[in-house]
């Protein structure tokens, strides 16, 4: 058998590999198309059965979105529902239609409802029943608990059972108002304008009517302060800042009342160096009447008390009982103490017994001489110890005046009354030396007593600043009472207001009172 050439063997194996080929992807092929034939219809299916779902949840997604925003920004704004369909409301249900398994819808629904009730309140107090039904019944819509709505719906039957009478209030008020009958009685503008906002606080009626009825009455207090009227002028301040403290007016009304409370107190120390005793008591008590607590003016007035008290000492001991009896009146009436008025009424006394003695005709020789002899007794051993005006009943003084009353001529009286007024005057010295200040103010009245003449004014002005001087170093150790009434006193004994020594005291007592 022959063979066949190499190229021939090539060629059928190369026909052989191209039949297997052929015949694997005839196979295979086949297999291909089955399987694409089946992803087809499963395709298919999907569309048919997930479709729609699908394709709104792509086309809807940002569409919710946008409502919820829409809604969030009305409820911010506190649109909560509007016929247009721009409210709170509206915005979050139509998220809700597109998607009714979107929580942040529901949420939105009811905070729109809590914003309804807030809203319905918030109406009540401004006195708009209309405006608060349609909160509350927005409210009720929106399903809120049923407990909240019906605490505002309560709040709204009472208010609308008081509306008359808010009514009759406001009328009332603004007549009053119109009449410039601004306050001071139960049918005045402002208790009537507070009854209404006991009741409603943010009625607009009668915020704006208190608001012009304060004006009006502050208008009142500057123009009374500038005539000089500020017992007027306080009490329309006063009255002003228990309405309203933060008026706008009330820090000029202030200003102007302060300025005129000073001007009456320069008018008061003014009147006290000058001596005129009444007049500037009565300023000072003009001062009190608006400011009680002012510490100038307190111890003006007892400078006052103090200076009708000598005078009426004075004016007893020349006789003088109805110049007397007036300053004691008028010492009285400025809040002098009992003790202050006991002592003046006892030398009154005694000037009178000393009058009717020198008055009377003298009386037996045998029936004077033991009284006076005892008298005399008691005149040197009160000397001796002292005891020059104090203490009451027992002192030199005392029994010089029942002396004088008894025997006014008799050369003894009249001698001891020359030894008295050195006395006096020694013992105002040995005060000031010793820092006895109030005791050296007791011999010196003593002194101004027994004789107009002599060098009092030099003592006085020592003395006033010595207790200046003992006020200050008290007042270091925290005795603020006896600096004030070392104050007082420095302004008794004729130290001027003015004065810098007096400045500084006082200044430091309103340092202190400032920290209290």
């Amino acid at each position: 058998m022959s063979r066949r050439p190499a190229h021939e063997d090539a060629a059928h194996a190369a026909l052989r590999r191209v039949r297997s080929e052929g015949r694997w992807q005839a196979r295979h092929a086949g297999r291909i198309w089955r399987w694409a034939l089946l992803i087809a219809v499963a395709v298919f299916v999907l569309l048919v059965a997930f479709g729609r779902p699908l394709a709104n949840w792509f086309w809807n997604e940002p569409q919710v979105e946008q409502l919820l925003d829409r809604g969030d920004r009305a409820l911010a704004a506190g649109r909560l529902s509007a016929p247009d369909g721009t409210g709170a409301r509206e915005w979050y249900q139509a998220a809700l239609a597109l998607d009714s398994d979107r929580p942040q819808a529901r949420t939105g629904l009811a905070r729109t409802g809590r914003a309804a009730l807030q809203q319905a309140a918030a109406a009540l107090d401004a006195g708009d029943t209309a405006a608060a039904e349609r909160a509350l019944a927005l409210a009720r819509e929106l399903q809120v608990p049923q407990r909240d709505a019906d605490a505002v719906a309560r709040r709204l039957r009472d208010h609308e059972n008081n509306g008359a009478g808010i009514g009759a209030l406001l009328g009332r008020a603004e007549s009053a108002l119109q009449a410039q009958r601004l306050d001071g009685s139960d049918d005045s503008a402002l208790p009537l304008y507070q009854q209404v906002l006991e009741r409603a606080p943010n009625n607009l009626r009668a915020l704006e009517g208190r608001e012009d009825a304060l004006s009006d009455l502050l208008q009142q207090a500057r123009t009374a302060a500038a005539k000089g009227d500020v017992v007027a002028a306080a009490s329309r301040v006063r009255s002003a800042r228990g309405f309203d403290p933060g008026h706008v007016d009330l820090p000029a009304s202030e200003a102007a009342l302060n300025a005129a409370l000073e001007k009456r107190l320069d008018e008061g120390r003014r009147l006290l160096r000058r001596k005129r005793w009444d007049a500037a008591g009565e300023s000072f008590q003009t001062v009190l009447a608006a400011r009680p607590d002012d510490a100038g003016a307190q111890q003006g007035r007892q400078a006052a008390i103090e200076g009708l008290l000598v005078t009426t000492a004075r004016e007893a001991a020349d006789f003088r009982f109805d110049l007397a009896g007036q300053a004691l009146q008028s010492a009285r009436a400025l809040g002098a103490t009992e003790r202050q008025l006991a002592a003046a009424k006892r030398s009154m006394t005694q000037a009178r017994v000393a009058e009717r003695a020198l008055t009377a005709p003298a009386g037996p020789a045998g029936a004077v001489e033991p009284a006076l002899g005892a008298l005399l007794e008691r005149f040197d051993d009160a000397q001796a110890r002292g005891d020059i005006l104090t203490p009451p009943g027992r002192s030199a003084y005392d029994a010089l005046r029942e002396m004088q009353a008894l025997a006014p001529r008799d050369r003894r009286v009249r001698a001891a009354a020359v030894r008295l007024l050195p006395a006096a005057q020694q013992c105002v010295e040995d005060g000031l030396r010793e820092n006895r200040v109030q005791a050296a103010g007791a011999c010196l009245d003593a002194w101004e007593t027994l004789s107009r003449s002599g060098p009092q004014a030099d003592a006085r002005q020592r003395l006033g600043q010595r207790w200046l001087a003992i006020g200050s170093e008290r007042l270091g150790r925290g005795d603020v009472q006896f600096a004030q009434q070392a104050l007082q006193q420095a302004a008794h004994w004729g130290i001027p207001a003015s004065a810098a020594e007096y400045q500084a005291l006082q200044q430091r007592l309103r340092d202190v009172d400032a920290l209290r």
